[in-house]
């Protein structure tokens, strides 16, 4: 494998660095045995396309990394995952995203040792790299207000991107749930969106007045604009009238994000985790924090209390005469 890989590679975030991996593919016998696990996989666990396909290329590179030693994913030994496993080390790559590689080998390896494929897991004894848990970066409310008015709003492209950073901040929605969005999730009466989560989850997700208003505002006024086809369901139409990657997104969230000044150029995960640091910031409960999520684990929740109490100890510093 004569590429190189970066950790940023790894995330999947960028489509030219995603162009650049799928130039080399694994060999036609590990890409099938790949396709077979994800499709049990799906069966088992109904999950999400997008955690679906985050699991094909961390499969994926590993069996490249085989193929260019004349190996395959089933002749893969202790020896040869800790030599990898090395190679990620000299290549700088984050533990984060080699922890999660790691995790994603195992689950294939078990269920080829359950199948009877294999009769030796190559990821027994084998240790996952030990890493920090960093906090997640959010953006103050001042920064989130300049943001949300960043968008142009004389364009149907700028009122649309203002109600989705309302919607954004509002709800603490995925942004593949955000572009994702049809109009029949939405129930404006009530105030509340169906939203379908990762591995195929309902929940309900209260909307606040201001993200409605932005919303209904929306969809009355800019959206015909969008979208010719009336049986177009997409809430958020691309410029072409289809719906919207999440790559888009991001690169609209962040030119607003240089219009209205923010240090910290957000992402469309950011200002999920702004709505959660701000809930906990102004008392809300760890539970509810949690359903509004979509987390599945109160301990993926409990990151968001380290930004609040950050943020509380700052204040006290700042305002408190003993501080």
């Amino acid at each position: 494998m004569t590429t190189q890989l970066s950790d940023a590679d790894l995330v999947g975030d960028n489509p030219v660095t995603d162009a650049r991996m799928t130039a080399e593919h694994p060999s036609p016998r590990d890409a099938e045995l790949i396709e077979h696990y994800l499709d049990a996989l799906w069966l088992e666990k109904g999950l999400s396309k997008n955690t679906l396909s985050s699991y094909r290329r961390d499969l994926s590179i590993y069996a490249c990394w085989l193929n260019s030693r004349q190996l395959f994913l089933l002749e893969s030994s202790r020896t040869d995952l800790q030599s990898y496993l090395n190679w990620r080390v000299r290549q700088r790559m984050k533990a984060s995203s080699t922890s999660r590689l790691l995790s994603c080998l195992r689950g294939f390896f078990r269920y080829q040792l359950r199948e009877g494929v294999l009769s030796v897991d190559p990821t027994l004894q084998v240790e996952s790299p030990k890493r920090g848990r960093p906090l997640p970066k959010s953006l103050t409310e001042a920064e989130v207000e300049a943001l949300l008015q960043a968008p142009d709003l004389g364009d149907a492209l700028g009122f649309r991107d203002r109600a989705m950073l309302e919607m954004l901040y509002s709800s603490g929605l995925r942004v593949s749930e955000l572009v994702g969005l049809q109009l029949s999730q939405i129930n404006l009466r009530q105030g509340v969106i169906r939203v379908v989560g990762k591995g195929d989850k309902e929940r309900l997700v209260p909307l606040g007045d201001e993200a409605a208003d932005w919303l209904l505002r929306y969809l009355k006024e800019a959206r015909p604009a969008l979208i010719s086809d009336s049986g177009n369901e997409v809430v958020f139409p691309s410029r072409r009238g289809q719906q919207m990657t999440r790559q888009t997104f991001w690169h609209r969230i962040k030119r607003h994000g240089l219009t209205a000044g923010v240090a910290q150029l957000p992402s469309p995960h950011v200002l999920r985790h702004a709505f959660a640091t701000h809930l906990l910031n102004h008392g809300a409960d760890l539970r509810v924090v949690q359903l509004l999520l979509g987390h599945s684990d109160l301990s993926t929740t409990q990151i968001y209390t380290h930004i609040a109490r950050h943020r509380l100890q700052s204040l006290h510093q700042q305002h408190h005469p003993r501080g």
